[in-house]
Order: structure tokens, then sequence, then C-alpha cells
């Protein structure tokens, strides 16, 4: 069974905490993956070749793998250069999602040239394209990405305020209607009802990360109910 089979029509748990994040820890996420495995997930999406590694001794759910670095020159922050492409193929992850918008890199590549070098260098390795908006996302499947992902829709300049379950899921269903390539559904999506929806609607699979993994983002929700 391939790759894109594990995963299809299920839920991808995104297992990350940032070094200011109460659970910032190798051991905490391989932890987390476990439970996320035991609760049904079909995939963790995780940062860091150290979390990685971690997570790999405790299950052989397929990993979507990223870097997060931040670079003075660009906005641009996951996966943003060769450099940590390599680091995750250390770890063997089975797909690579990088940063896949319109904004300057911060090695001066254009996204076509990066996907080239990557397709060069790691032909076996599936690359999932982060986009933040559905020209994006057409652009991402001309240059022969894998896995078409909204992980950052909402989060650039040129998404700002967009969600993809917004306005009844309309960008979604219209890059549905658009693509041939198989799209993952990420960002903002933080009930089970709208995950079902979204696999509803004909996505491949589901991410989902701070409504499961973020305790204090989850916290803070009830928090904010509670005292309106």
């Amino acid at each position: 069974m391939s790759i894109l089979d594990k995963i299809n029509g299920g839920l991808i748990v995104s297992c990350q905490a940032l070094p200011e994040e109460p659970l910032h820890s190798s051991f905490i996420m391989g932890r987390m993956a476990v439970a996320a495995e035991q609760g049904g997930a079909v995939g963790i999406r995780a940062n860091t070749k150290e979390d990685i590694k971690e997570i790999k001794k405790h299950t052989d759910l397929p990993i979507i793998g990223i870097v997060k670095r931040n670079y003075k020159e660009s906005n641009v922050y996951i996966t943003a250069t060769i450099k940590e492409v390599d680091e995750l193929m250390e770890v063997g992850c089975e797909i690579i999602a990088l940063d896949a918008t319109d904004q300057k890199r911060p090695d001066g590549q254009t996204l076509g040239e990066f996907v080239k070098q990557i397709k060069q260098l790691y032909p076996e390795v599936l690359l999932m394209a982060d986009a933040s908006t559905y020209e994006e996302v057409l652009e991402a499947e001309r240059l022969g990405f894998d896995i078409l992902a909204t992980t950052l829709m909402g989060y650039t300049d040129q998404s700002h305020n967009q969600n993809i379950a917004d306005q009844d899921f309309k960008v979604l269903k219209q890059i549905l209607s658009t693509v041939s390539t198989p799209v993952i559904a990420e960002g903002k999506i933080d009930t089970p009802e709208k995950a079902k929806k979204c696999l509803e609607l004909g996505v491949h699979s589901v991410v989902v990360g701070s409504a499961i993994t973020r305790p204090q983002i989850i916290t803070e929700t009830f928090v904010k109910t509670i005292n309106q």
C-alpha cells in the first residue's frame, strides 16, 4: 500500500510545539504521536528532525515532515531551503511539506527551482505544497507537487482573514473542482464537524493540530467562552 493510500480518507494529527510553548520536547511529541495513533489518526505532521526521530521510535504512521526556521530576509519559514530538506531526509520522512506561497524565498530561488532541486536529489520523497491562496494551489500543481494543501490560508498577507471553512467552504470547493492532484485540508479546522465536512467534499485527508495537540489554546477557547 502506498503512502497516499495509507492516509486516504483519514485524520492526520499535527504534533508540534515550538521552543516558546509549554510542551516543547521531542519526548512529549513522541508520546503525543502515540496518543494520536491510539485515537485513530492515519498520519502525523511533525516539526524538526529531532521530534521526527523520536516519533518514529513509537509509531509506524506516515509522517509529513517540516522544519520551521526563521530567516531575516524572508517571511518563508516552513522548510524554506534545501538545508531543511536534507535534515528531514536524514530521518526518513515519507512526505515533506514546504511553503508553496509566492513570497520571496530566503535563498533567492523560485519555488519551481526549489522543487526541481528536491526532486533531483530525493526523487522518492513526496512533496506537499503548503499554499495560502487558490492561485498558489494551482501553481503548485503545475510545478509537480504530489500533494496540495491549504495549510497557510489565512496566515499570509495575501490570504489575510481567509479560512477554508468560511462561506460554506467556498475556496476548498473551488480547489477541488479544479485540480486533479490529491488535496489535504489543513488550517483552522478546529472542530470534528469541519474535518468531516472537508472529507465529504472530497479532500484526500485532513490535518488538525492546535485543536488536538496545543492544550494552552484549547484551554483558552474554553476560558473565553466561559467569560463571555
